[in-house]
Order: C-alpha cells, then structure tokens, then sequence
C-alpha cells in the first residue's frame, strides 16, 4: 500500500505545483499594463474637444472637418496592422518576439474595431447614412496624402543621390548654366565617378598625320576628248538651193545638154585635143 501512495503523492505535488504556477504567471500578466501599441488618438480627442465646447459652440463644418481627420487616423492605423499582423505572428511562432507585443496588436486591434464604429455612429449624427461612406471618403484622403508626401520628399531624396554618388543633375546644370536655346543635352555622367568602378587609364595621344596629296583635278571634257560634232541639221534656205540645183539641171537635161561633172571631161575638150 505505502508503495502506490508514494508514487501518487509525488505525481500530485509536481503536477500541482506547476498548476499552481502557471495560474499565478497568467494573473500576473493580466494585472501588468499593456504597452499601447499606438500613441496617444490625437484626432479623437481634437474631435471630442470641439464637440463640448459650447461657449461658443463650433461650427458644424469644423466638427465635420475635425470627424474627417478622425476617419483618415483611423484608415491609417487600419492600414498599419493589416502589414505588421501577418509579420508578427510568424515572429511569434519562431519565438523572435515576446507575448507582450502580440497581446499588445491584439489590444490595438479590438480598440480600433470600437473606434470605427463609435467615428460612424458620430458621421450619422451629421448626415444619416454619411458613416457608410466616410471612410471611403477618408481612404482617398489617406492615398492622396500619401502620394503628396512621396512627392514633396523628392527633392530631400534627389539632394541626398547626389551627394552619396557625386552626380549633380539636369535641373542644377541649368540653374548654374543657364537655359540652352536648343534642346537639353543630356548630362554625360562620367563611369570613374561612380562607386565601385576602376579607373580607366587616359587614351594616348594620336600621332600627327602626314599631310595628304592633294588629288588631281580632273581634266575637263574638251581637253581630254575631242567632242565629235554631230551633222547639224539643213537649214531651210540651203534646202531650197538645193531644190533651185536640181530643177535648173533638169530644165539643162532636158534641152539635150548634160551638166559637166569634174571627173568626165566634155566633148568640147577632146575635140581640142584631136586637132593638137
């Protein structure tokens, strides 16, 4: 019997105290204050104030101004946990992080469902059916807001290019230089003055070149080849003395008298030789 007692009073005390002990740590840990994982809703409380103030009373397009405010703080937080929960938790599973800030995002998480429903019970008061619509409303606010800054902050971050890499840009060239009448050239950034390339070695000077011959001119048409002249045509008046020709030889051939040619002597010549 004292065999099995033993063995049984140990079991209970072991797995007692660590009852005991886990208890103990939960009620300690629910007493200790949570670490708010956002500041302090300085919209909420803007809002809040102008709302009791009554002395005089605000206008109503401040205090709608003031719910709108309110609204994109609450987009914006909104925002925030959809990008950290996911991340958390896969830190919380590989035991990076603590309980505390998991316990600390859940806390967030419920008190902004609260504050989403409290920011559209106030947007009814306004306008019935305005708090379904007033966080559409503050969601475009919040992208614009976003893009403006990302905008603004350009010339922080061009400024801050410039000095890590040694480059200076167009915009500067032109403020020094003045505006160019034709269009911009782009500015040639030299590759020795960027990081973690090596200096190139400088190109040797080229040597003079020899003066070249100047070429012959080429000699003109006429004094290279003769130009053969072409027959030029008969002009009107020669073709009529040759026609004038021909009809005084026909009026001779046909009064029994032939024309003396240069090669066939006449008649009247050999008669002379004969008598000689």
């Amino acid at each position: 019997m004292a065999s099995i007692v033993v063995p049984l009073l140990y079991v209970f005390i072991v797995f007692g105290g660590l009852w005991v002990f886990s208890t103990l740590y939960k009620r300690h840990l629910q007493s200790k204050a949570i670490e708010p994982y956002f500041g302090r809703h300085h919209e909420r409380d803007v809002y809040t104030s102008l709302l009791l103030k009554t002395d005089p009373p605000a206008p109503e397009s401040l205090l709608k101004a003031a719910l709108m405010r309110r609204a994109v703080t609450d987009v914006h937080r909104i925002m925030r946990l959809r990008e950290d929960k996911p991340a958390l938790q896969n830190l919380l599973q590989k035991g990076s992080i603590g309980d505390e800030l998991w316990n600390s995002l859940l806390a967030a998480e419920r008190e902004l469902e609260a504050e989403i429903l409290e920011t559209a019970a106030e947007a009814n008061t306004f306008v019935e059916g305005w708090g379904q619509l007033i966080f559409q409303t503050a969601t475009e606010l919040y992208n614009t807001e976003k893009l403006r800054n990302v905008v603004e902050s350009m010339d922080a971050i061009r400024a801050e290019k410039e000095q890590r890499y040694g480059v200076k840009s167009l915009r500067r060239v032109v403020a020094q230089n003045g505006p160019s009448v034709g269009p911009a050239a782009p500015v040639a950034v030299p590759i020795n003055s960027l990081p973690g390339v090596a200096p190139t070695p400088a190109p040797a000077p080229p040597a003079p070149a020899s003066p070249a011959p100047t070429p012959a001119q080429p000699a003109t048409p006429n004094s290279a080849v003769p130009a053969t002249s072409a027959p030029a045509p008969p002009s009107p008046s020669a073709s009529a003395t040759h026609v004038s020709s021909t009809k005084a030889e026909s009026v001779v051939s046909s009064d029994g008298e032939t024309p003396a040619s240069p090669r066939t002597p006449s008649k009247s010549s050999k008669k002379n030789k004969k008598r000689k």
